[in-house]
Formats: structure tokens, C-alpha cells, sequence
């Protein structure tokens, strides 16, 4: 096989995916972008830095003349990237959008075809998985169009993920990018430890007098679709400085998506005061529309009047010619005191909605307040009853292209700091558009020349659900225990054995194995069994259904195991179930890389 040329980095993101690139052979990572061509209107190509991570599923009558044409694709009845986007205002019910939210809802099947949302019957639809790898493909293409001479399936490819994804979030991005043509040595990369890996490209040694032993880095990353929160620590190892990821916090399903809802209903009072009421079908388009508003006003430089149509059931606007203006103090003021409203260290995020019903949309959260899920964030992660304290902030993810917002959230750490210093912002370059792909092709470049690397193995400790033996009580399911296989911490490239009396394993016919995990219990060790915690400590994921070989030697519907987890060099968590009668051995398998 042909030694790989380049490390490329991928962020695969809600609201626009990126494609990086470093050549292993430079004695630097310096990233380069790869210019991505793709369709912003109708027949027309151009190339843009990003490829916006929406999905038109054209009508039949839209796919003749070669509407959708790139340069490596005829015929095609879809279009992805800057055209797509601008369809999501103007034709909501046909267009994509937030697939990589979708791809952590357990609430629905994630590999079925169910986006877009709640569009008419006649619409075709999508499953995320399929969305999110009609994004890489296009981006794989890109890459082939612009290097034909090095194969992306012969380079070494990072893929960004959320911190916060669980094993089946991560499995399934895996899914979509192998599918794409990604190589089956892909490696994933969360999200905030990419944008740390970016900083550190491009200041260099620099990073050294920045950071001191002991600092805390404070990496803040709010994207279209989730709010990543990690803490890095400055360790010290012969004399060299070494970064040490902490902690990671939960996943939170509030962004840029959910401001752009916001300023929707923001902007639908406006027109109600105009006696213009949305319908449904409006209220999407006008839901995408904002997110123009949003980016148009909030970036530095941006418009200080922004006007908002949206299109009424036939060609005309809304009431004729009727239209709303929205100016940049106002948007800015109402953003910041929802997003990042003035709270205290001890204030905690509100968990329950209003009503005992709810749609199975995206659960977005019930707090937008992203400054109350910092201070749980901190106050979980702390020690001796203090809260973690940051001495520095890295911000990452498009939200924070608004200055004004960098500015509250550093005057609201800078507020609970009572008696101590305020953190610091990092300084140096920082591409918020790019950060994460740029810094994945970092990482690249750095595992392949040996360049400085965050340490910490997996962020989250994994448990098994162990069903409980006993006398059936009707209406009861039995109780369940749950049994640690992975430690939070655990690096890659190791693997224990898990201490415990023998676990009965089902096999030859259907079983629902239930796994569960925790980013606060650091105790656990492999072979500790819970027999009780809450739903704030342990976290349950997607169960793995199945049918494991049977085995001929066993009368039984089950066998007796015990479990040896593995971490792969690419960051897969085996879970093997070893017969203690036999030399049989089973696997189960999922992607929760953590570095």
C-alpha cells in the first residue's frame, strides 16, 4: 500500500463541514484548506472554504438540463453545500438540515429514512446516517477532483467529533464516513481538542510561554448544534510541558440552531404586529431565514440593518410586499440575555420542560442559558467541593464569531472569580470557521512526526447492564447492576480483564445488550458493580441488539463469560465475552475514541 502524502483533517458539522489538509513530510503542521466546489445556484459551480452541511432533495422536474451537476457527478436529483442552504429558507419540506443532531438522538432510528422532519408524505426522505455521508462523499469527491494523485482512502483522515458523543453517535459517524470512501483506519477526534491542536499549530513553540503547570484551559466550543465544553491541564514530564485532557461535559444540544429558532420568534412578533400570522410551512422557512439574519448582524463588520422576508404560498411575499427589519444591538441584546444571561458559580440549568407530551424532535435543551450549563460544568468537575477554575478560555464553534458574546462569557467567569484572577483569553490566531478541521489535520501530522499530543484516554467510563437472577414478579422487570468494563482515563492501544464472577452471555438467539456511561465517576475501576446511581452519574446509550453464535457444546441458552475490554490503537472499544468452559470468545464492538 502507498505510504500516505497527508494527514486530512474533516469536520463534519451541523451547520457547515470543512476538509483540511498538512503534508506529512513538512517539518511543521500547516494546515491548508481545500477549496470545495459545489452548487450556489442553479447550474452554477463555485468553490467556497466550507461546504454548508445542508441536503435539497430535488422534485422530479428540477433534475432535467443538468441543474445538479458537478464535476465529477451527472444526473444527480440532489444537491449538497451553498445551494441546499439557500433552499432551507425557500423550501424548508424538501431541505436537510442538523443531521449531526440528529445522529445522538436515541429517540428515533437513526439508520431510518426520517429527514427531513415532518415533510409531506410526496417528499422523498433521508436517514441522518445517509445525509451525513452524502456530506463526506461530497467532500471525498472534492478532494479527488483536487488530488487525483493520492487517494483519500491512502491518506491518514481525522474525523471530528462532539466531545460529548456517545458510543453509538461515534459508531454512526464512523458508519457514514467508511461508507463515503473514508479509509477503515479513520480516526476520530473531538471536537475541542481539535481546536486546542489548531491553536498549537499556529503558534508553535510559543505555547509553552503561554501555559504554565498547572494552568486550566477552559475549551468553550458552541456550534450550530451543541455546546462542547472540555478542561485541558498543563502537567509537566521531564521537564516538558505535557497537556492533559480533565474533563468532558455532557452533551448539550443548544447552539447556533437554537438561536436562530429564538430570533424566529422574535421576528414572527414583528410580522404579528403587522397583522401577518406565519403558517407552518413559514415558520420553517423563516426559522432558516434568520440564520442568515444572524450571521449577516452578529459577524464583526457585519450589516446594522437586516431586512427579513419570507416567501408566501405562491411567488409573492408575505402580505404583498410586507417585510420586517431586525438591527444589530437589538438581535445582539436579545441573543446575549438568552444564551448568556448573567448567572452565579452555584446556579444550575432548569431540566424539565412544560408538559408531560413532546414531539420527537430533537431534544433540544430546556435551558438555552449556555453560562448555567458552564457552572455545572465547573462545579461537577471540580475537587474538595470547589469548583474546577479555569486560568485560561480557547473559544471555538461559529456562535462566537460574535465578539459580544466572547465579551459576556468572559465578564461572567470574570464575575465568579471572586478573590482569584479572572481567566485569560488565549491569544493568537484562532479561525472559528475552520479551527476544527484545521486542527484534526494537525493532529494528524503530530501522531505521524511525533509533535506535542493531549493525553487523558477516554473521557467517559463505560458499564454493562447486568440483569440481576431471582424470582420473576409480574409487571417487574428484574433489577439491573451495572458493571464497569472501561475506566475513565483508559488509553488507547491497552486492555485489562474485568474482575467478576461469571455474567451469563445469550447467544443463538435474539439478546438487547444495555450499556451505559459516566464522564464524573472517576473511582470506578474495571469490575466495580452499581447496584444503584442516578441519571446524572450513569447515562444510558443505545443498546446493541443481537444474535452472538451459539455454542454446540452447551445445552443452554447462555453461556458463562467474563469480559476483557480492549482500547484499540484507533480508539474502538472491544468488549469481549470469554467462555469460562471453553476457548470461545465473542465481540462487541463500538467507537468511543476520546484523543
Amino acid at each position: 500500500m502507498t505510504e500516505a502524502q497527508y494527514a486530512i483533517g474533516i469536520d463534519l458539522g451541523t451547520t457547515n463541514s470543512v476538509l483540511a489538509f498538512a503534508r506529512l513530510d513538512g517539518k511543521q503542521a500547516r494546515p491548508e484548506l481545500l477549496p470545495v466546489p459545489q452548487l450556489v445556484d442553479a447550474a452554477t459551480v463555485e468553490s467556497r472554504s466550507a461546504l454548508p452541511s445542508f441536503l435539497y432533495l430535488a422534485g422530479g422536474h428540477e433534475t432535467r438540463g443538468g441543474t445538479f451537476d458537478l464535476p465529477w457527478r451527472a444526473g444527480a436529483d440532489f444537491a449538497v453545500g451553498q445551494f441546499a442552504r439557500r433552499q432551507a429558507a425557500e423550501v424548508p419540506d424538501r431541505t436537510v438540515s442538523a443531521a449531526k443532531s440528529w445522529l445522538c438522538h436515541h429517540g428515533v432510528d437513526r439508520r431510518q429514512p426520517i429527514l427531513p422532519w415532518n415533510a409531506p408524505d410526496d417528499v422523498p426522505r433521508i436517514s441522518p446516517v445517509a445525509a451525513s455521508q452524502r456530506y463526506l462523499e461530497h467532500l471525498v469527491a472534492a478532494w479527488g477532483h483536487a488530488f487525483s494523485d493520492a487517494p483519500i482512502d491512502r491518506q491518514l483522515v481525522v474525523l471530528t467529533v462532539p466531545a460529548s458523543f456517545d458510543a453509538s453517535a461515534r459508531q454512526l459517524s464512523r458508519e457514514a464516513a467508511l461508507a463515503a470512501g473514508l479509509p477503515d483506519d479513520l480516526i476520530l477526534l473531538e471536537e475541542p481538542q481539535a481546536a486546542v491542536y489548531a491553536w498549537l499549530a499556529t503558534t508553535g513553540e510559543r505555547w509553552r510561554a503561554a501555559l504554565a503547570t498547572g494552568d486550566v484551559l477552559l475549551v468553550c466550543d458552541v456550534g450550530g448544534g451543541t455546546t462542547d465544553l472540555t478542561l485541558v491541564e498543563v502537567g509537566e514530564e521531564r521537564g516538558e510541558l505535557i497537556l492533559n485532557r480533565r474533563a468532558v461535559g455532557d452533551h448539550l444540544l443548544v447552539g447556533g440552531d437554537n438561536m436562530d429558532l429564538a430570533l424566529a420568534h422574535y421576528v414572527a412578533a414583528r410580522f404579528a404586529e403587522k397583522g401577518v400570522e406565519l403558517d407552518p410551512w413559514q415558520s420553517v422557512a423563516l426559522w432558516h431565514s434568520c440564520r442568515d439574519a444572524k450571521e449577516a448582524l452578529l459577524t464583526p463588520g457585519g450589516a446594522d440593518i437586516h431586512a427579513i422576508s419570507v416567501l408566501g404560498r405562491g411567488s409573492r411575499l408575505i402580505g404583498g410586499t410586507v417585510s420586517v427589519e431586525v438591527d444589530r444591538r437589538a438581535v445582539s441584546d436579545f441573543l446575549i440575555e438568552g444564551f448568556f444571561p448573567r448567572c452565579k458559580a452555584d446556579d444550575r440549568p432548569a431540566r424539565r420542560g412544560q408538559s408531560g407530551f413532546r414531539e420527537l424532535g430533537l431534544p433540544f435543551e430546556a435551558d438555552t442559558a449556555v453560562t448555567r450549563h458552564l457552572a455545572a460544568f465547573l462545579g461537577t468537575h471540580g475537587a474538595d467541593d470547589r469548583p474546577a477554575w479555569p486560568t485560561h478560555v480557547l473559544f471555538n464553534g461559529g456562535v462566537f464569531k460574535a465578539e459580544s458574546l466572547q465579551q459576556r462569557l468572559m465578564d461572567v467567569l470574570g464575575e465568579w472569580s471572586t478573590g482569584g484572577a479572572p481567566p485569560r483569553l488565549l491569544e493568537g490566531e484562532h479561525d472559528l470557521d475552520h479551527a476544527a478541521a484545521r486542527g484534526a489535520a494537525a493532529y494528524g501530522w503530530a501522531k505521524h512526526a511525533g509533535g506535542v499530543r493531549i493525553r487523558g484516554g477516554t473521557a467517559r467510563a463505560y458499564y454493562v447492564g447486568i440483569e440481576t437472577a431471582g424470582p420473576a414478579i409480574p409487571g417487574a422487570a428484574r433489577p439491573l447492576r451495572g458493571l464497569c468494563v472501561v475506566p475513565i482515563g483508559m488509553e488507547e492501544g491497552t486492555e485489562c480483564d474485568v474482575p467478576s464472577e461469571a455474567i451469563g452471555l445469550v447467544v443463538g438467539r435474539p439478546a438487547r445488550f444495555r450499556f451505559f456511561s459516566s464522564s464524573i465517576r472517576r473511582q470506578d475501576q474495571p469490575g466495580d458493580v452499581l447496584a444503584r446511581w442516578t441519571k446524572e452519574e450513569l447515562i444510558e446509550t443505545d443498546p446493541l441488539e443481537a444474535t452472538l453464535p451459539a455454542d454446540e457444546t452447551v445445552d443452554e441458552g447462555y453461556v458463562p463469560v467474563q469480559f476483557h475490554s480492549r482500547i484499540t490503537e484507533l480508539g474502538i472499544f472491544e468488549l469481549w465475552c470469554a467462555s469460562t468452559r471453553n476457548d470461545r470468545r465473542w465481540k462487541l464492538e463500538f467507537s468511543v475514541r476520546e484523543v
